[in-house]
């Protein structure tokens, strides 16, 4: 696969993902509803594993958890610069953990096709995203904040990670399954419209994500 084609893919698709962290994680974060829980297994997964099977390339996913780690920090969701630290480094996380998980997975993703086993990988790569995350989260940020890491702290919060991943799970458990079904359809887009299309799309999601901070911060 030719590399710039490669970069945009990973640009857009990270966008895509830090846009939907800021604008619908920040919808869904008003609305009381678990944030966390939701983008990791709804949206994250979703993108990262078409990312997979559009672009067939391992190591992909870890690039697209740095663009969206760092668009997150433009959302003025949480109203600290700590919350917006958080956030990136559990999006970041996630991309490295998705890549660890599906490493050994065929590029054609073929053993996936039963229910049974792409029903379970679902379930396995959401909960592990969303709680390796959150525990990546609460040793790097203390860290990064100068308040230093105590290995006490995260064992009080261990049962609690755990538990809040079974939303997760069950989400991806579906969604994975789903989503597999796009196999079906032979999705290219040719090379004079593949660029303005990626990139357009990726200027867009920046676009938005930068002026509604840029709108909430000056009301």
């Amino acid at each position: 696969m030719e590399k710039m084609k490669l970069i945009t893919g990973i640009l857009v698709f990270g966008s895509l993902w830090g846009f939907s962290e800021c604008i619908i994680g920040s919808a869904l974060h008003d609305a009381g509803l678990p944030t966390g829980a939701i983008m990791t297994g709804l949206f994250a997964v979703v993108l990262m594993m078409m990312s997979r099977m559009l672009y067939k390339q391992r190591g992909m996913q870890i690039g697209m958890g740095f663009v969206a780690g760092v668009l997150r920090l433009f959302s003025p969701l949480g109203g600290n610069v700590g919350y917006f630290i958080c956030s990136a480094i559990a999006i970041i996380a996630e991309g490295m953990i998705f890549e660890l998980i599906w490493y050994k997975i065929s590029l054609d993703l073929n053993e996936l096709k039963p229910f049974k086993i792409s029903s379970s990988m679902g379930i396995i790569t959401a909960y592990c995203c969303y709680v390796g995350g959150y525990i990546v989260t609460q040793i790097l940020t203390p860290v990064l904040s100068s308040a230093g890491f105590h290995i006490v702290n995260l064992i009080v919060f261990i049962p609690q990670m755990l538990a809040t991943g079974l939303l997760a799970a069950l989400i991806g458990g579906v969604v994975v399954p789903l989503t597999l079904q796009l196999k079906k359809f032979d999705i290219t887009i040719k090379d004079h419209l593949y660029y303005p299309t990626t990139i357009g799309v990726s200027i867009l999601c920046w676009f938005i994500v930068i002026s509604n901070t840029i709108l909430i911060s000056s009301t």
